[in-house]
């Protein structure tokens, strides 16, 4: 068992809250319980302390969902400016534990193009997170892909993490369990679904073919995809066809986290099918507690040099951090 000591730890998918943004977005608190509540509201002395607590040096800080991809025009772009600038300053004060993804006004694609431009450009953020459907719409739609242009230009990532699934599709999947059972148009099942479907369409949009410099990041180990990876490349392949194959677009352009899935199985399968080098560490905090991602991490039988890659390495190429 490689040791994790002397290794940087940088955490990729750790979120926090705006309060202006939440305020925007009706029933954002729901039932969250009050201590979950103030992690998110927290950008100082409890995160850092949890963090210090675990082994945990940086953390790359991003809002939670839906984040800005439920706002409506009039007021996004104004909204989104504010709170990426609130996380810059609140970075500034800390600059050697955090990091930051920039919200994106999504609805008003070149101006969310924009903004990703400014906030890396100004705040040295490292990329965006977007979070799910913009209203509905998906994000292969030709519509959005002044954000991907922009993000290839830039050289930064874009993180697309799930949100709640359409409406409909909630009515029809979900309906019968979601009371008893609320999880399962979250995290464990529907959030998995909504993101790798964002994938997959993305995929078969060929914004690659469009901007071969884009690179997508997927936390949740990857949401199912390098388990079902050789399946899927296998049939959506067309004889004749001389277009790169899925597995070649996803393996080419897709990075994966391991935000709220430490399982040891799912990152063989998953270093089996993209390598070390497209893996990287993530906690999904608050949500999920630091320890036992770091106690998981601690006691993984991979070597050293793939721990490095894991915690930090890749992190520090991807982001140029």
């Amino acid at each position: 068992m490689a040791s994790t000591s002397n290794i940087p730890v940088i955490a990729l998918e750790e979120h926090y809250w705006d309060a202006e943004l939440v305020s925007k977005l009706t029933g954002a608190e729901g039932t969250r319980s009050p201590d979950l509540l103030a992690r998110l509201h927290d950008l100082g002395e409890l995160r850092i302390k949890e963090m210090d607590a675990a082994g945990i040096d940086i953390q790359v800080l991003s809002h939670g969902a839906p984040s800005g991809q439920k706002l409506s025009e009039d007021i996004a772009v104004d909204l989104v400016r504010g709170v990426n600038d609130r996380l810059a300053k609140a970075i500034s004060l800390h600059p050697t534990r955090f990091a930051g993804f920039a919200a994106l006004p999504t609805i008003l694609p070149e101006a969310a193009a924009d903004e990703l431009d400014r906030c890396v450009s100004e705040h040295g953020f490292k990329g965006a997170m977007i979070h799910g459907l913009t209203n509905g719409m998906w994000l292969d739609d030709k519509r959005f892909w002044p954000i991907f242009a922009r993000a290839e230009k830039l050289g930064v990532p874009i993180y697309l993490h799930p949100s709640f699934p359409h409406p409909e599709v909630m009515k029809a999947y979900y309906a019968d369990y979601a009371q008893e059972y609320p999880q399962v148009i979250r995290a464990a099942w529907g959030y998995t679904v909504e993101a790798a479907t964002q994938a997959i369409r993305l995929v078969l949009s060929r914004v690659f073919e469009t901007h071969p410099g884009l690179n997508i990041v997927l936390g949740h180990m990857g949401e199912t995809l390098p388990f079902l990876l050789w399946r899927i490349n296998q049939a959506l392949s067309r004889p004749g066809h001389e277009e790169m194959s899925f597995r070649e677009q996803f393996s080419r352009h897709f990075y994966v986290t391991t935000s709220g899935n430490f399982s040891t199985p799912a990152l063989m399968c998953t270093m089996t099918e993209l390598g070390m080098d497209r893996i990287m560490f993530a906690v999904d905090w608050p949500f999920v507690a630091n320890q036992p991602a770091m106690d998981w991490v601690n006691n993984l039988q991979i070597s050293r040099e793939d721990k490095t890659k894991l915690l930090s390495g890749n992190a520090k190429k991807l982001l140029r951090m």
